[in-house]
């Protein structure tokens, strides 16, 4: 699906890029039109206000590729600066200094930066670009890429945030659409699949569904890595596959610093790309840029076997970050009745108090009181565990729609599908000084 008209059978240098240095250019690609330029160089008030709008484009090799620039601060104040705005907005002022400066993780304001991106990974490349440039990010480029082939169990999305100066790069993988069945079934897939290189365990085995997602973008993924560590944009020219098209961004720096984050099947994609940046030396250039990952919500990626061969890689272990909410089941998953799984990283771990918050509403005349959620997420030593099997899902969809009553909010639950909606790992790790993504 999205081939082009015409088009049967793509260039092999149009589905693997090459990777020698970062000097290397990538191979063609298919890339949208602009003419926004940064750092000094001219750009009319007319196209600034039109930034944020994405063009798309398919591509020869299956995939649907997106672009958005970041609107303008100018836009994103339709009533110009109040008076208290300018220590609310953007919520971080030197954001780009924070993610490039950043070594010890997790870190509050990049763990707060990696939840709200991997929230907002549901949505389209002109609203991650919008919602990063609130944070901090004036002035990013979003390059969204896309596969969906509903019979190979192939829905993966994954959207490339490149800051104004491009040393800083967000890699945000979307997670699992509550009403999406295909994405529900490829979770489900849990036949363990050999990983095609040497990962240290002969035994070492992941997830088939997962595997299979990231891989579905990979390769685009990498070479729009690659192009920003030339220095240049993660975009390239429509018509020839280089930059050299007059209109398109313009960057300054080399990529120094990249995150990588998603939620739920995102999370899983996250770790799994995080993996083969380190283990695969064809992507060698880029391990060194690897700042941290940060993952919400995410299911188990693989066999014991695998995470214990991940656990003996120094970054992996201390620098693969996963917050797990309170009763999240998803964490959990796969269940052990479907074979042995197991985490790998650091855990941290939120635990909410249902039970005074509801009888607190209880007393005050029927629940009307507003008693916001807590759950500072505390280092976890020992990870989360499988949940037995599949009467977990069960029970976890009882709880959440116990959750919407009063009366049977603060009845103990073993899991709940309620704590795994990204909005609640959000509001777990925002700073409690610091106001959300739209300066409230």
């Amino acid at each position: 699906m999205f081939a082009q008209p015409g088009v049967f059978s793509p260039a092999v240098s149009e589905i693997v890029p090459t990777f020698r240095s970062c000097g290397d250019h990538p191979g063609p690609g298919s890339l949208v039109s602009g003419d926004r330029k940064v750092d000094g160089v001219a750009e009319t008030t007319e196209r600034r206000q039109q930034a944020g709008r994405a063009t798309a484009m398919p591509k020869a090799d299956g995939l649907h590729v997106s672009d958005a620039e970041a609107p303008s601060y100018e836009v994103l104040r339709p009533y110009g600066r109040s008076a208290g705005d300018a220590d609310r907005f953007p919520v971080y002022k030197d954001l780009e200094e924070h993610l490039l400066t950043t070594h010890e993780h997790p870190d509050p304001v990049v763990a707060h930066v990696m939840a709200t991106c991997a929230g907002y990974a549901y949505s389209d490349a002109e609203t991650v670009a919008m919602i990063m440039a609130r944070l901090g990010l004036e002035d990013n480029h979003c390059r969204t890429i896309s596969m969906s082939v509903d019979g190979m169990l192939i829905d993966s999305t994954a959207h490339l945030v490149q800051s104004r100066s491009g040393r800083v790069a967000i890699l945000a993988y979307r997670g699992t659409p509550p009403l999406n069945g295909i994405d529900w079934l490829l979770n489900l897939e849990v036949e363990p699949e050999q990983i095609n290189y040497w990962y240290g365990e002969p035994c070492s085995a992941v997830h088939a569904g997962f595997y299979r997602n990231v891989r579905a973008t990979r390769y685009e993924v990498l070479g729009a890595l690659m192009r920003a560590c030339r220095p240049g944009p993660v975009r390239v020219s429509p018509h020839d596959g280089s930059e050299a098209d007059g209109g398109d961004r313009v960057v300054d720096g080399a990529l120094d610093a990249l995150y990588i984050t998603g939620h739920s099947l995102g999370g899983a994609m996250a770790a799994l790309m995080g993996v083969m940046l380190r283990h695969e030396d064809k992507f060698r250039e880029l391990t060194g840029r690897l700042k941290a990952i940060y993952t919400f919500g995410q299911p188990m990626v693989g066999t014991p076997q695998f995470a214990a061969a991940a656990e003996r890689d120094d970054f992996l272990r201390e620098k693969v970050i996963r917050y797990v909410y309170d009763k999240d089941p998803v964490p959990h998953l796969p269940p052990a009745s479907s074979g042995r799984y197991q985490h790998f990283g650091k855990e941290y771990r939120s635990t909410v108090q249902r039970v005074s918050s509801s009888l607190f509403g209880l007393l005050d005349r029927g629940g009307g009181a507003c008693r916001p959620r807590s759950g500072d997420p505390k280092y976890a030593p020992l990870p989360t565990t499988q949940m037995p099997g599949l009467l977990g899902l069960v029970l976890a969809n009882l709880a959440f729609l116990g959750n919407k009553f009063t009366l049977t909010r603060s009845l103990p639950m073993v899991y709940s599908f309620e704590d795994h909606l990204p909005q609640h790992y959000i509001s777990a790790v925002t700073p409690s000084d610091v106001p959300n993504e739209f300066g409230d």
